[in-house]
């Protein structure tokens, strides 16, 4: 199996259409389709001073609403460990303790974080803002995104100085010094929370928080710097489990008798419908203007169900739910990273551990929803899975 980790996402310079991913020290992060230009993984930390922000600060002031309300806005937040690398100061802080810790950081607050598995995500979500801003100036249907972390304000410094340095949009920050951050995740009205954290993850999905726990593979595939692409499994992450309790419980005949038997009665919402809804809603006044085929934001279901045998149910409850997937996949069993290899999302959403990691062998950034029947049945083996990614 490929190990997965929580190295960093390497970056190339924004004029180029595509966002290269740079190979890890294990990984070889090539496809056979892929371009042959390398991409110096030093480029990002070779100058340590933070870089100058005057034009990024004139861009965000002149003329639109950057600052959208939280009620009115697409909320996502990521915690410190998966926006950035930050490997090295949580063994300081773990081994030499707290104090050590922020003075480790203070020493280092000009030395800007390199990028974590999150990054070309919130890239992605800048660039969709950017399109919405130039359709609708005064518009606070935005993506928001706000920095969680357990960090003391101390740190703050340094958060901000690699902010800068990335020329990143983030200006909300929740820095609990070691708190939960589940009950600013509600004040915030998060649509996502994403963490490195399993058990704060579950804990907001417990909130009923949309969150998952985020990997990132060795091996990276390219992914796109102008179409946000999500992909979602069905079961235990856009829909509830309760077909898979049926497969668990009594076997692969029975969960095609049952859904045949129920294709017209609706399925419950999962934990991430939220927040395809959230991405439908922003869809929608794209295409509003004119802009369905160009589409800055592309979804994609990707599930193990087959179609003939057991997709009507799933579709119909997306129809009925109002909800667009622009690309749905049913891949009656067959393995799903292939799939995903092509589809080259900036996250996979799965409630399986095995699938999280099957995406991984082929480059893609996955995160585990750790929420359904599966979670109870297998929650040794889905630990053991969890220990080889990180």
């Amino acid at each position: 199996m490929v190990k997965m980790s929580l190295d960093p996402v390497q970056v190339v310079s924004a004029q180029v259409n595509e966002l290269k991913v740079g190979p890890s020290s294990n990984g070889d992060s090539r496809g056979p389709w892929e371009d042959k230009q390398e991409f110096n993984s030093q480029e990002c930390l070779n100058n340590t001073k933070p870089k100058s922000v005057t034009g990024r600060r004139a861009r965000k002031v002149e003329g639109a609403v950057f600052f959208p309300r939280p009620e009115h806005a697409v909320t996502i937040a990521v915690s410190t460990r998966v926006l950035f690398r930050t490997e090295k100061e949580q063994k300081v802080f773990e081994q030499q303790g707290i104090e050590e810790y922020l003075r480790y950081q203070i020493e280092h607050e000009n030395e800007p974080f390199a990028p974590g598995p999150a990054f070309p995500f919130v890239k992605a979500l800048e660039t969709v803002n950017a399109r919405l801003r130039d359709l609708y100036p005064q518009s606070e249907e935005l993506f928001d995104i706000v920095l969680v972390t357990y960090n003391h304000a101390h740190v703050g410094v340094r958060l901000i100085n690699t902010i800068n340095h990335h020329n990143l949009f983030i200006e909300r920050f929740c820095m609990t010094g070691g708190g939960s951050p589940i009950g600013y995740l509600k004040a915030w009205h998060t649509n996502l929370y994403l963490s490195a954290d399993a058990d704060k993850v579950r804990e907001a999905l417990a909130e009923g928080i949309a969150a998952a726990t985020m990997f990132m593979p060795e091996k990276q595939t390219v992914v796109s710097e102008s179409q946000l692409r999500v992909a979602f499994d069905g079961d235990a992450v856009l829909f509830s489990d309760e077909s898979e309790r049926i497969f668990k419980a009594h076997g692969l005949d029975k969960f095609f008798e049952h859904e045949k038997d129920n294709e017209d009665t609706l399925l419950d919402h999962g934990p991430l419908k939220g927040f395809l809804e959230a991405l439908g809603k922003l869809q929608k006044k794209f295409y509003a203007k004119g802009h369905r085929l160009d589409c800055p934001i592309r979804t994609f279901l990707v599930t193990a169900r087959s179609a003939a045998s057991s997709g009507i149910r799933a579709l119909k409850t997306l129809r009925a739910w109002g909800l667009e997937i622009d690309e749905a996949l049913f891949l009656a069993g067959a393995p799903k990273g292939p799939m995903l290899e092509k589809i080259r999302p900036h996250i996979y959403f799965d409630d399986q551990m095995f699938h999280v990691e099957g995406a991984a062998e082929m480059g893609t950034i996955a995160a585990h929803v750790p929420y359904g029947v599966a979670q109870y049945n297998s929650s040794k083996k889905n630990q053991r899975w969890a220990n080889k990614l990180t």
